[in-house]
């Protein structure tokens, strides 16, 4: 035969579970790859991948601003990613995290809005809690519904879910453009201050430093939800459940446990999720309902949650890394440079899933073979 390599590489199925470390290095692979090629584009289009880069670092990291914009931008990273995360385990693909969120949004305004409560008399405590129960019951009915649909009559998730964040931003367009506008514009009236998170910047009176910074309570309910979620994945009988119809619904169906049920509650827990960061983004960034209020979060979230292989500790750390893309990608030219590497990662995240569930192997071909 013509000439043919001295090796042949091959592919099969991992019977055992991959090593620890290297979920986490395809992750970090998959990072610092989308950004090799991100630089090697910038140069083909003659653009300066180092000067951009740096750039990107000091619009990210470089003051306490920044850093707080940051870490605000990553507060409904995290919750969407965790909730779409706790979804994905048990193989549901949750896409409606965007649709859960303005719908959250939207229940989460009504307690100012229609004032459900006395605004000047109740406490602020009271209001923010009634307010995140609120977005979360919001967010948790949204995901009822693909859920059920699912657990019933076996629709498919990802169609429903898509569809459904059509529904939800035409259903608060509909309200702030109607009833709730503010005269007129696509925005409803401004909360009372009741219902704002509290913000670093608002206690810039005591200490300065602090001024201007956007930093809100809403970060806390990312944290405490992750620390939960470790919890129950870990340390539960429900988590238990959740992994092992993830992992094998056959034995799961053997072992007694209600597959049905779970999809529903998993789905309502990863709409609730996505709901409670509607509502800090409502009570936290803008204080108040209007168009566009999430950055294609739901989406950036199913990224983030791959991206921390379902991990809700390392989901904090990554939708970090996230913040820090969309607060430099909105300082940065060309603009789609963003978009490009949230892409990028993306793709090689999904694609480095293959060395996970297969191994490749080096083969040396036989001498005789020549």
């Amino acid at each position: 035969s013509g000439m043919s390599l001295p090796f042949y590489l091959q592919v099969e199925k991992r019977l055992d579970e991959p090593p620890r470390w290297l979920p986490v290095a395809t992750s970090v692979g998959a990072i610092v790859l989308a950004f090799l090629i991100s630089g090697v584009i910038l140069l083909l289009i003659g653009g300066d991948p180092v000067k951009t880069f740096q750039y990107f670092y000091n619009a990210a990291f470089g003051s306490w601003g920044a850093l707080s914009d940051v870490i605000v931008k990553a507060t409904p990273l995290l919750l969407i990613g965790l909730g779409c995360g706790i979804a994905f385990r048990m193989k549901l693909w949750n896409i409606g995290a965007e649709g859960q969120f303005y719908i959250g949004a939207f229940c989460a305004s009504l307690v100012p809005l229609v004032p459900l409560m006395s605004m000047e008399t109740t406490p602020r405590a009271v209001v923010l809690l009634v307010m995140a129960l609120f977005g979360m019951i919001g967010g948790a009915l949204y995901g009822f519904i693909p859920g059920f649909l699912k657990a019933k009559f076996n629709v498919s998730e990802i169609i429903s879910t898509l569809m459904l964040n059509y529904v939800a931003v035409f259903w608060n367009n509909y309200w702030i453009y109607g009833i709730f506008s503010d005269a007129g514009f696509q925005m409803t009236k401004m909360f009372p201050k009741n219902a704002w998170l509290p913000r670093l910047a608002d206690l810039a009176q005591q200490n300065r430093a602090f001024s201007g910074i956007t930093l809100h309570l809403g970060v806390v309910f990312g944290l405490v939800a992750a620390v939960i979620l470790t919890h129950i994945i870990n340390h539960s009988r429900w988590g238990y459940e959740i992994t092992l119809i993830g992992d094998n619904p056959k034995a799961a169906e053997y072992a007694g446990i209600d597959i049905k049920r779970n999809i529903i509650l998993v789905f309502m827990l990863s709409g609730a999720l996505a709901g409670l960061a509607g509502m800090s983004e409502v009570s936290g960034v803008v204080h108040r309902l209007q168009e566009r209020i999430s950055t294609n979060y739901g989406f950036s979230g199913v990224i983030v949650a791959w991206l921390a292989k379902l991990n809700p500790l390392a989901t904090i750390l990554v939708s970090f890394l996230f913040g820090a893309l969309i607060v430099a990608g909105r300082e940065i030219q060309p603009s789609g440079l963003y978009f490009l590497i949230q892409g990028t990662i993306l793709f090689l995240v999904i694609s480095s899933d293959v060395l996970l569930r297969y191994r490749i192997r080096f083969v040396r071909t036989s001498s005789e073979a020549a």
